[in-house]
């Protein structure tokens, strides 16, 4: 069994900006986030951080190879503790930030975040901060979905909650099927001219919705989805089907969301196996996959890493993945997901992933055709 290879070395920097970049692009040239910029910054911690940043898709913005998502602000980190994970994240070199309007309840995890950019010292502009546009609390008609009324008033309810002017990356949390796209884009465009948006993105697109979504963008001149925000992980590949396809064909920066499945690939068999307990939902998904966790986490062993790592590391080897999200409650939770960075996995080991978690065997149609 071979060992999973550092990354790179750890190495001192002394100059501002070191440019390493790999020659993979899009089906029309436009490159993916498998160019890479590694950068040693300084920060108002007085600390020295280096980090793989990555192009966001087609675009020329840079953004760390983990996005530090906020979901658990809130209901399950307090505040003054996710503003030290916050602080911890910039120092790491963690640039990326993930949100949405809905998280927390009425905006809450957006309030703390915008708490957070108040303290100063640089925070807002050190972070791409990213949120989102779909759901609403209030079961009145035009508080949710992607009209344009609805869009506009999102938006601004957004930037007050964070306390900042503009929105780095404006997600749709989901597709629209009653709102037609030329109606949507508008709504962006104008938001993007306005300076209130910089980027667009989708969050939980088909394939094909990508498609027709940048194809209307391409029909009004505006630069469509920069990105996707799908659920993806060792143990649910079907977007391998169509949307990451669609994704490297239209330079859209891929971004998984619950990389770990849920706590299911970060070492559960271990933990309930030791009396660790978890909730009842793992339990019960421990014993329906049982088989495949033992033959996981003891490769994992094998590779001396741990299987968070070792998850969040499979994601980032896919040239399609701008960077995966982590949901840390805790510091040390964050801390941990630094060692994924460090990892290269060889073909051997891939291979014996895709044994244990078998995707849907490729692309379509040939995943089920010919």
């Amino acid at each position: 069994m071979k060992r999973a290879t550092p990354r790179c070395a750890r190495r001192r920097a002394f100059q501002n900006y070191v440019v390493v970049i790999s020659t993979t692009t899009t089906g029309n040239g436009s490159p993916v986030s498998s160019v890479h910029i590694t950068a040693a910054l300084t920060f108002f911690f007085g600390k020295t951080a280096v980090m793989d940043y990555r192009f966001l898709g087609r675009t020329g913005l840079r953004v760390s190879p983990l996005c530090l998502g906020t979901m658990n602000f809130g209901p399950q980190a307090e505040e003054v503790d996710a503003h030290t994970i916050m602080d911890r994240g910039l120092e790491l070199g963690i640039n990326f930030f993930d949100t949405a309007n809905m998280y927390g309840g009425e905006g809450r995890t957006e309030e703390i975040i915008g708490n957070w950019f108040a303290q100063g010292d640089g925070r807002r502009d050190k972070t791409v901060i990213a949120t989102k546009v779909y759901g609403g609390q209030d079961p009145w008609p035009n508080t949710n979905k992607l009209s344009a009324r609805h869009i506009r008033d999102a938006c601004d309810a957004s930037l007050r909650r964070m306390q900042t002017d503009h929105i780095d990356l404006y997600q749709m949390h989901h597709v629209d099927r009653d709102t037609p796209w030329d109606e949507i884009w508008q709504a962006m465009d104008l938001l993007v001219q306005q300076g209130k948006v910089l980027y667009v993105g989708s969050s939980n697109f088909a394939g094909w919705h990508i498609a027709k979504a940048n194809e209307a963008a391409k029909r009004r001149g505006s630069l469509g989805l920069v990105s996707e925000q799908s659920l993806y992980h060792l143990n649910a590949r079907m977007i391998e089907l169509e949307v990451i396809p669609a994704c490297v064909d239209y330079g859209v920066g891929l971004i998984p969301w619950s990389p770990l499945g849920g706590g299911i690939l970060g070492g559960a068999l271990q933990k309930v196996t030791e009396g660790r307990r978890g909730s009842e939902r793992i339990q019960e998904q421990v014993e329906k996959m049982r088989p495949q966790l033992e033959a996981w986490e003891k490769l994992c062993a094998d590779l001396g890493r741990l299987p968070a790592d070792v998850a969040l590391a499979w994601l980032l080897h896919n040239p399609a993945v701008t960077a995966p999200i982590i949901g840390p409650r805790t510091l040390e939770q964050l801390d941990g997901a630094m060692g994924a960075l460090d990892i290269v996995l060889d073909n051997e080991v891939l291979a014996q992933l895709d044994t244990i978690f078998p995707g849907p065997g490729g692309t379509a149609p040939e995943a089920y055709a010919w």
